[in-house]
């Protein structure tokens, strides 16, 4: 899926008013990057969870030969807690804001592994897009 069309479809899911419906949508696409990056490294991504989460156990996945794609991994932590908030309360006050910020978070691991997969020494610096600046 295209980073385009990923943008897109955050967009559309951080919208939904049934939180749990967009909760999941959110959480299905943060899984299909990092999908993404298994698959590139040639990898069969994993149906393992971690914590009750393939997110997570894909991030580990993603790790292996990679020491700098942890810099994710805080990222992925926090995405699988708004996971858990929206479920547990859908009808909070909040909710809207949490979806938008699970919805900046999952663009946020978007961009971080398509850099990746541009620059294989991005994240060694935080997750700042640094090594790329300095490049352009």
């Amino acid at each position: 899926m295209s980073l385009a069309r990923i943008d897109a479809e955050i967009e559309a899911a951080a919208a939904l008013d049934d939180a749990p419906r967009a909760a999941q949508r959110l959480l299905d696409l943060a899984e299909t990057v990092l999908e993404a990056w298994v698959v590139a490294r040639g990898g069969v991504p994993t149906t393992d969870r971690r914590e009750q989460f393939r997110l997570l156990a894909l991030h580990h996945q993603g790790t292996r030969g990679t020491p700098s794609f942890n810099a994710c991994r805080e990222t992925c932590r926090e995405i699988a807690y708004h996971y858990n908030v929206l479920h547990a309360e859908p009808g909070d006050a909040q909710r809207v804001r949490r979806q938008a910020m699970m919805g900046l978070l999952v663009r946020h691991l978007a961009l971080f592994v398509r850099g990746k997969m541009e620059v294989e020494q991005l994240g060694e610096f935080c997750c700042a897009s640094r090594p790329l600046r300095l490049e352009s």
